[in-house]
């Protein structure tokens, strides 16, 4: 590993900058590079005779070149702007520094000096690299024999020193243009600052490293501060170039391999921004208010202007910022924007403020320090006074310089955040090049011939190789792609309720992240973490409706009816017998109900049954203690005392009606239910069928007609009634009495109200069958008692039991459209009981009151009416009656005729 590199020819170096040209052909500073190259190569180049008046020379055995952003990027086709203090002469005098260190160090690279040759590139890639071509003129050999300049006489060309190495540059984009030539000749190169993703491709950078981590890391830790910060939705802004582009790039492909992280908007600041362009990106952020978390990889002049214009917006508070290391802990990009500021949460790799710097650079004045340069011109940026030259007029409004003035005391001072990166740099170089001559020049004193020049490539594995603890005490070491590891501090812009409003430092990020959120403060000094999400997080009971697209947005939809939350995306219906929980999580049971006594729709019916029921048992024991008396005897014993069991049943049914259903309550519904009315109007009808018989056969004929005995008459009833209990049997045969609890009865859109009825198995149907064979008798004993309605009322019970029929016929037709009309209800078990009980107890009434009152009246009230009458036959009653029907007649006849005068009948 002793060869040299080799010197090129200008023959050689033709073919090499084809080559060169074609391999970046995407480049468009290529021609540029190319132009530069041949105005190097000319030997009466004014370039070539004359000092670099734009760089800083340090003598020493060994150089070393420093790039660093001096000078902002000018404007207007100026390619310099005004100073940098912190980026540009802090991290310059890191280096001097650095080097005064290193030379009175003994241990390190002992006899050996290393110098510098230190450049600005004006923070711009194009004219950086023109600068830095400066570091590659002493490997290129140049045959100048042949050539001689206008006046005939042969060039005088000084020798250029060789640079071994190079510490810089800040910008990703400038270190990406200055990497591209460097590896050509085989330099070296280790930045501080440049952090772009796109350095660590080691096969098109394989020159050079980095003492910070790449924006790869420090996108993962963005990641992470976004999420921890419960952000889903946020926008990106970069600055054109490579470290914004690839810093975002890094940051969404990150965030989209972890997923739950959207970008909304991903903006871009242009190289050469236009008037109003800060005012359009403003504008384009605010297009969706809810992503209010901006992540930032731009230039510390663009962040100044990104703020001043929300501040000019009248959005103070409205965008939290999450800024990149170039944003940092500087207090420059937040300068007079402080408000707009508030809350930013910034990331820095990990650092620690060098005292020994601090003492150095305070002590720095125009008297030490005339190797920079460019030292007056902060001098006078710093302190504002303004500095006597020869020829020019100092301004009357600026203070002249006295020279007496000192940083820190007579000036604002903060050591720059890269500093201590500077410093590692330039400690890497030096521990690379102490490491190589203990092995290429083991016991020499000063630089051996093994390292006259010193090869970059076997530097480069030095480089590779070193690990020490550099100026913060943190190890200093480089991967395979010549990256430092991921070690960031997490600060955040506070203004209130700190004693000194400024960046503190609130976390750390060593591959995973440590952020105390309880630290963090926001706008107004609010502890609350702001919202950045594109939707909300849905209620309990509401499901997400995915954005198409866009998987952190969503619409919540409510799980209505009876619907209940599955998971965050399905609503799923619940069981017929269950109903969703309040909140719509889960499901549970319906309550289930029944009829109860106290209900206002029981108490009628029990009033009324209760009633009946008295006036039955009344009637039924006044029948009983005067059962041989005129009256009772002439209702018909057997058959009332039928007729009012048939009505007892019909009032306590309701009893049945209303408790509560079981197997046996069930049974006896449907025994009952149609068994009272079949008893009473079984035993109307075969009274008014035998009163119909007796008389119509006394029209013909002195015989009686068959089967009108009390035993007859009872047997009649019996077999009526009979059918409808063997129907009933059969019935219970075809399907067994039952209990169901019913949840379509009383199930309304609201849940809430949604109840299972307990009740029978017995259906409307069923139940209009159960009554229709009472319906039946109560038809035909209507139409006999129509028929009956001539015969005196002296002699039956034909026209009472005529008017209980027509009153009861009325009551069920106003029972059917009630009954049937109220299917619908969600009170349907409750009206429908209520209608059905208080319409039986009615038609129970109107019999007892119509056939039974009126007797018990007279047995109690009037007892001379119930008397022992003389007896008399068929044929005296048939000639009474016949008689009672023509008088009725005649005396119909004579009105018809104006006539009041009524004859007798002369054949009685």
């Amino acid at each position: 590993m002793t060869s040299h590199p080799p010197l090129f020819s200008l023959d050689h170096q033709v073919g090499m900058f084809r080559v060169l040209s074609w391999s970046s052909c995407h480049s468009t500073t290529w021609p540029r590079l190319l132009w530069i190259l041949w105005v190097w190569l000319s030997p009466c180049s004014s370039v070539h005779q004359h000092s670099h008046p734009h760089s800083i020379k340090i003598p020493g055995d060994i150089t070393l070149g420093g790039l660093f952003p001096v000078h902002a990027r000018g404007h207007a086709g100026v390619p310099c702007g005004e100073i940098k203090k912190e980026k540009g002469i802090h991290r310059l005098e890191a280096m001097l520094y650095a080097l005064d260190q290193i030379n009175s160090d003994p241990e390190l690279l002992p006899n050996i000096t290393l110098g510098a040759r230190i450049l600005d590139t004006c923070s711009r890639d194009t004219y950086a690299l023109e600068q830095s071509l400066t570091f590659v003129q002493a490997l290129i050999q140049k045959d100048t024999s042949d050539i001689r300049c206008s006046n005939g006489e042969q060039p005088i060309i000084r020798k250029p020193e060789r640079v071994v190495g190079v510490i810089g540059a800040s910008g990703s984009s400038v270190s990406i243009m200055v990497a591209n030539v460097l590896r050509l000749f085989e330099i070296p190169q280790i930045s501080y600052a440049s952090t772009a993703p796109e350095l660590s491709d080691n096969n098109r950078y394989d020159f050079f490293s980095r003492v910070v981590p790449p924006d790869s890391y420090q996108a993962q830790a963005m990641v992470d501060i976004v999420k921890a910060l419960g952000w889903n939705y946020v926008s990106t802004l970069a600055s054109e170039g490579n470290y914004g582009e690839s810093g975002v790039d890094a940051f969404v492909q990150i965030s989209r391999e972890a997923g739950g992280l959207c970008i909304d908007q991903s903006l871009k600041i242009p190289r050469e921004p236009k008037l109003g362009e800060f005012d359009k990106i403003i504008k384009r952020l605010m297009e969706t208010p809810n992503a209010r978390g901006v992540i930032i990889f731009a230039h510390e002049d663009d962040i100044k202007q990104v703020l001043e214009a929300a501040s000019k917006s009248n959005l103070t508070g409205q965008f939290k910022f999450v800024g990149s290391d170039s944003w940092g802990a500087k207090s420059s990009p937040i300068l007079d924007q402080e408000e707009v500021a508030e809350g930013a949460v910034t990331i820095l790799p990990k650092r620690a403020s060098i005292e020994g710097f601090d003492q150095y650079f305070t002590t720095r004045s125009l008297e030490n320090n005339r190797r920079n340069i460019w030292f007056a011109e902060f001098w006078e940026d710093d302190f504002r006074c303004k500095l006597t030259r020869p020829g020019i007029k100092i301004d009357p409004e600026k203070k002249k310089c006295t020279g007496e003035e000192r940083i820190s005391r007579d000036s604002h001072y903060e050591q720059e955040g890269k500093v201590q990166f500077v410093i590692d740099a330039v400690y890497a170089m030096a521990h690379a090049l102490h490491n190589m001559h203990q092995d290429l020049c083991p016991g020499a004193t000063g630089v051996c011939d093994k390292m006259e020049p010193v090869e970059g490539r076997l530097l480069l594995s030095y480089i590779h190789s070193v690990n020490f603890n550099g100026s913060a005490g943190t190890a200093v070491l480089f991967n395979e792609n010549g990256d430092a590891p991921g070690r960031y501090d997490i600060f955040q812009y506070q203004m209130t309720n700190t004693t000194n409003p400024g960046y503190r430092v609130i976390g750390q990020w060593t591959n995973n992240l440590r952020l105390n959120v309880e630290e963090m403060q926001w706008t107004g000094g609010s502890r609350q973490i702001p919202d950045s999400v594109c939707s909300f997080p849905c209620r309990l009971g509401e499901r997400k409706k995915m954005v198409k697209g866009v998987p952190c947005c969503w619409h919540c939809e409510l799980c209505d009816g009876y619907q209940f939350q599955v998971d965050e995306f399905n609503c799923e219906m619940c069981p017929f017998d269950m109903r969703p929980t309040l909140n719509r999580t889960a499901c549970r049971p319906t309550p289930i109900i029944k009829l109860e006594w106290h209900s206002p729709w029981a108490v009628i019916p029990l009033f009324l049954a209760i009633l009946g029921i008295l006036a039955t048992l009344s009637v039924i024991i006044t029948f009983i203690r005067f059962n041989d008396t005129p009256i009772v005897r002439a209702a018909g014993r057997e058959l009332s005392y039928v007729l009012l069991t048939g009505i007892f049943l019909i009032y306590f049914i309701t009893f049945l009606m209303i408790a509560e259903p079981g197997t046996v309550v069930c049974a006896f519904r449907r025994l009952l239910l149609g068994l009272g009315m079949c008893i009473t109007y079984s035993a109307m009808l075969t009274k008014t069928n035998r009163i119909y018989r007796i008389f119509e056969q006394g029209k013909k004929s002195v015989t009686p007609p068959k089967f009108i005995s009390p035993t007859s008459q009872l047997m009649i009833t019996f077999i009526l009634i009979s059918v409808q209990v063997v129907g009933v049997f059969i019935w219970f045969g075809v399907m067994p009495p039952h209990t169901i609890v019913d949840y379509e009865e009383q199930r309304p859109p609201n849940p809430e109200l949604a109840r299972g009825i307990l009740k029978c198995d017995i259906a409307d149907l069923s139940l209009i069958c159960c009554l229709s064979y009472s319906i039946v008798l109560m038809v035909t004993c209507t139409v006999y008692a129509v028929k009956s309605r001539g015969v005196p009322e002296t002699f039956n019970e034909a026209k009472p039991i005529g008017f209980t029929m027509y009153t009861t016929c009325i009551i069920w037709l106003a029972f059917v459209p009630i009954f049937f009309g109220t299917a619908q209800s969600t009170e349907k078990m409750f009206i429908q009981t209520t209608t059905l009980t208080v319409s039986m107890s009615l038609s129970a009434s109107v019999s007892l009151g119509m056939l039974y009152i009126p007797k018990v009246y007279v047995i109690i009230f009037h007892p001379e009416q119930n008397m022992q009458k003389r007896k008399r036959s068929f044929k005296a009653v048939v000639q009474a009656a016949t008689m009672s029907s023509r008088l009725s007649q005649k005396s119909i006849s004579g009105k018809q005729n104006g006539e009041t005068k009524i004859e007798p009948d002369r054949t009685q």
